[in-house]
């Protein structure tokens, strides 16, 4: 019993000590949506996208515009057509189809990579700042409120502001 009562309390001992050795651990949280509406070259980045988004968009209608044409000629007069040209122009409008497809597909992955690629230079700006901060206030943990992982925060700072400040906004 004497023995484990001394095993238990030197366990203690060695765990508050290291407690007490660590130093304090400060948190703070940030929006990071809010601190993206407000970076310079945002509102850029964005119009240059939707110029993409609208050219590829038009292509896209022209296309269905054009099947759509094709599949009407071939409806008129479809009654006068062999079997092998009625089955020739019923694959030409699967493979236009099937075109249309591929087109939309490429075109959304192509946007989301250049989505990336237009906004990387300024999130990493954004990034760079609130890491920055951190380390000039001696914050351990910064927490970002705009992804709702936060379920719960106490004497928690919002270090906004002082992002703000650091760019210069």
């Amino acid at each position: 019993m004497k023995k484990t009562l001394i095993a238990l309390l030197v366990i203690m001992a060695s765990v508050c000590g290291t407690a007490m050795g660590q130093k304090p651990v400060k948190l703070g949280h940030i929006n990071s949506s809010d601190l993206m509406q407000i970076m310079p070259g945002r509102e850029e980045a964005q119009n240059t996208l939707q110029k993409e988004v609208d050219e590829l968009q038009t292509t896209l209608k022209n296309m269905q515009n054009e099947l759509e044409q094709r599949y009407n000629d071939y409806m008129g007069k479809k009654d006068q057509m062999s079997d092998l040209i009625r089955q020739t122009k019923e694959r030409e409008l699967q493979d236009m189809g099937t075109r249309i497809q591929e087109f939309q597909e490429n075109a959304q992955k192509k946007l989301q990579d250049r989505e990336q690629e237009v906004l990387k230079p300024i999130i990493d700006r954004a990034r760079k700042a609130i890491e920055d901060v951190a380390k000039e206030n001696g914050y351990t943990y910064i927490f970002d409120t705009s992804v709702g992982a936060l379920l719960y925060q106490q004497d928690s700072e919002d270090i906004l502001p002082l992002v703000k400040k650091k760019l210069g906004l």
